[in-house]
């Protein structure tokens, strides 16, 4: 089931991405994210845009937001999407499920255009923003350096 997060969802949240901090170059970020902390940013997220959860078994199994791409006034109508599923859920059409809902209710919102950044190699995360439209606008080389080597990062954009 897709539902609104809750700041209740913090914990489990924090168990799923922090996988992906400890093990993955899919996100930047190199220490853990603390409760507190994922509460703060579910926040400050959900004051202006959407953070939605899959829930399974009263688990969650996945999450997906956007966010602000750029402070800039004139960058409003554009956001950055992101998506994570707990590690294992992969492949069984949770993320699809859950783009797909967080797509459509950046469209009813009338925003303009969506970026997903993608840490490169990442394929399952390309065929997950090209399955809804989206199309690679740009790579930047060598742009992030983690567990001792550089990585460069993709941008997919879907124009609505």
């Amino acid at each position: 089931m897709i539902r609104n997060v809750a700041l209740a969802d913090a914990g489990q949240i924090c168990d799923i991405y922090n996988y992906y901090i400890l093990h993955t170059i899919i996100t930047f970020e190199e220490s853990e994210v603390r409760e507190t902390e994922m509460r703060s940013r579910i926040e400050k997220t959900i004051a202006k845009f959407p953070w939605i959860v899959y829930e399974a078994d009263s688990k969650v199994i996945g999450f997906a937001y956007a966010s602000e791409w750029k402070s800039r006034c004139a960058y409003k109508h554009s956001l950055e999407t992101t998506v994570y599923l707990r590690k294992g859920e992969e492949g069984n059409g949770v993320g699809s499920k859950l783009y797909a809902e967080l797509i459509d209710r950046l469209k009813k919102m009338e925003y303009h255009a969506l970026i997903g950044g993608i840490s490169l190699p990442n394929e399952a995360s390309i065929r997950l923003h090209e399955k809804f439209g989206f199309e690679k606008i740009g790579q930047f080389k060598e742009v992030g350096y983690k567990f001792g080597k550089w990585i460069d990062v993709g941008y997919w954009e879907l124009i609505f």
